[in-house]
């Protein structure tokens, strides 16, 4: 499998951090977007403001991708240290162009080179800039102006979006235009442009290129949010930005918060007093909310949050992917409560799953937990537009029904667990909302019936809930022999994968399932498949103890005989999964 044709172009720019790899990566998928080319970024980059080595990667197709290569076909590196880390993942017949004087390389990559017959050209950029009156960190302009000659790009289209680049710096656009200028100008030596033969897609103008963190921005504006708390932390920062750039268009109240305690227990009460409020963190953050979730718990009230994950403990890798938080999802916070965890997988999951998000929470009046990661929130998807937004449901008790309203409705003892809900201030009627153990009322109790009733009362919402939310969704033949197991961004290279299988080994039948609601856990539709195809189920996870696989053994009993695991910050390649079926397939 690992000759299996990808049907990709490849171009990868790294440097260190503070050369503005980032901004040359997405002025080049922005450019190749606009030119009519599938594309999908990823990037990659430490938790330093200088030095280290990041890149920007950008798969370049005319067939739909949400996942990268670990491979490239044309590297340019800005830095001694990003040609070291990144040479070797440089395709056969590959390119390295670099920016670099005397570069030196050891006698094991002198022999990759020559195994692999990579091209390698010196570019001058420095030199370049400064030539035309610009400073050296301008070289990462004349860097775009040579790659998109390479790749046949229009000059005027690219301008453009330099243009939108500068907007804010218009001083600084002159200069940066006659650098792009000599970068297209520049006559290579040994390189040789791709022969890009990709199929441009039509009506471009209707695609939108973005981040999975300006989609749960965008989810919320359309879930009705009308508050947003959070304090920066990397990898949900970003929804923070991008709201806080929107407040005077939707009037939403957008605050970075002191500390993620406080950002738990704003949002609580602003959901308490009928406000749709969304908060964001990362698992670090999370832990210093559960407390404040418990409290929630114990009252009832409604409560979203999104958890950026990347890979821990501790501070782990901040700046890198993981899907490693599930289990703190599922059960941080003391004591037991009824709880709901999503997770997103790409931009049309993380818009929608806000809207549907808020609706669980306010009709079971509990915590929806919205798991995102790094490789979602910060890598550059293509999509068409988004689904219809759920419809806004409150589940507030209604105007008609406010006036005979009593007190202990509040948390009633049902047979589902849902009581009746009303905000203070929406009927004379009060209620204690109590975070110790409390009658139906909300006033204190410490009997042991009553407390066991009210316990219970509480726990039936996780059943209810269990039995009114989607099945994981199935993609792939209707008698698959093999099924892979995912849920989060690992999705997406499955079933890129897959879509790759159907052309180069048509014969290997696999599906996917795919779980978007991971908490409480549905199992019908996966022992349905497992009927059918026995031990061939592939667990297939971004951490390293396969936390889905241990909540559905718990509900089943299933053990998963094929793992398909990795923890190491970086995502699932594509080749990772064909390699993977190759063996064991």
């Amino acid at each position: 499998m690992p000759n299996t044709p990808l049907h990709r172009y490849v171009v990868k720019v790294a440097g260190e951090s503070g050369q503005g790899v980032n901004s040359v990566g997405e002025i080049l998928a922005k450019s190749l977007k606009e030119t009519g080319y599938q594309v999908f970024g990823y990037r990659e980059y430490p938790s330093l403001i200088k030095g280290g080595y990041s890149c920007y990667q950008i798969d370049v197709s005319d067939q739909p991708m949400q996942s990268s290569s670990a491979e490239c076909d044309l590297l340019m590196c800005l830095s001694r240290v990003s040609v070291h880390a990144y040479l070797k993942t440089l395709r056969p017949g590959g390119q390295l162009v670099h920016t670099l004087k005397a570069l030196q390389f050891s006698p094991e990559e002198e022999q990759w080179i020559n195994e692999r017959q990579l091209k390698i050209e010196f570019v001058d950029a420095v030199q370049i800039a400064e030539d035309q009156g610009g400073k050296w960190i301008m070289a990462n302009t004349v860097v775009i102006g040579i790659l998109l000659k390479m790749l046949g790009l229009s000059e005027s289209l690219v301008v453009r979006i330099l243009e939108a680049e500068f907007a804010h710096k218009p001083d600084m656009l002159a200069v940066n235009k006659q650098c792009l200028t000599a970068g297209l100008n520049y006559q290579p030596n040994t390189l040789v442009p791709p022969q890009l033969a990709f199929t441009k897609l039509p009506e471009i103008d209707n695609y939108y290129l973005m981040t999975g963190n300006h989609a749960i921005a965008l989810g919320a504006i359309s879930a009705g949010v009308r508050a947003y708390y959070a304090y920066p932390m990397t990898p949900s920062s970003s929804i923070l930005t991008y709201l806080a750039e929107w407040q005077h268009e939707t009037g939403m109240l957008v605050k970075q918060v002191e500390d993620e305690i406080s950002v738990a227990q704003m949002t609580i009460g602003s959901m308490f007093m009928g406000t749709r409020a969304l908060c964001g963190t990362a698992g670090g953050g999370f832990d210093l909310m559960t407390e404040s979730l418990s409290m929630a718990g114990m009252t009832e009230t409604p409560w979203v949050c999104v958890i950026g994950q990347r890979p821990g403990p501790a501070t782990g890798l901040p700046t890198w992917t993981s899907t490693g938080d599930l289990n703190l999802a599922v059960f941080g916070g003391h004591g037991e409560y009824a709880r709901c965890v999503v997770a997103a997988s790409d931009l049309e999951s993380a818009y929608r799953l806000v809207g549907e998000a808020f609706n669980i929470a306010e009709k079971y009046q509990t915590a929806v937990l919205i798991l995102t990661e790094k490789q979602i929130a910060e890598s550059l998807f293509l999509t068409k537009g988004f689904p219809q937004p759920a419809p806004i449901e409150r589940y507030l008790v209604p105007d008609s029904e406010l006036s005979q309203l009593q007190a202990n409705q509040r948390y009633e003892i049902t047979e589902s667990g849902i009581s009746k809900r009303w905000v203070p201030g929406q009927s004379p009627v009060v209620f204690d909302a109590n975070g110790d153990e409390h009658l139906p009322d909300g006033s204190l109790t410490e009997e042991s019936a009553t407390s066991a009733a009210m316990y219970d009362k509480r726990m039936r919402k996780q059943a209810t809930m269990l039995a009114e939310l989607p099945e994981p969704q199935y993609f792939g033949p209707e008698q698959p022999e093999w099924v892979i197991v995912t849920w989060g961004s690992v999705k997406n290279a499955a079933i890129d994968a897959l879509e790759l299988l159907k052309t180069s080994k048509p014969e290997l039948k696999v599906g996917v399932l795919h779980y978007e609601y991971v908490y409480p856990v549905r199992t019908e539709q996966l022992l349905k498949l497992q009927s059918q195809v026995g031990d061939n189920l592939i667990l297939m996870e971004n951490n390293y103890t396969g936390q889905l696989g241990g909540l559905i053994s718990q509900a089943t009993g299933l053990q998963f005989k094929h793992r398909l695991l990795k923890y190491d910050g970086r995502p699932f390649f594509v080749e990772d999964v064909l390699n993977y079926l190759e063996e064991t397939c």
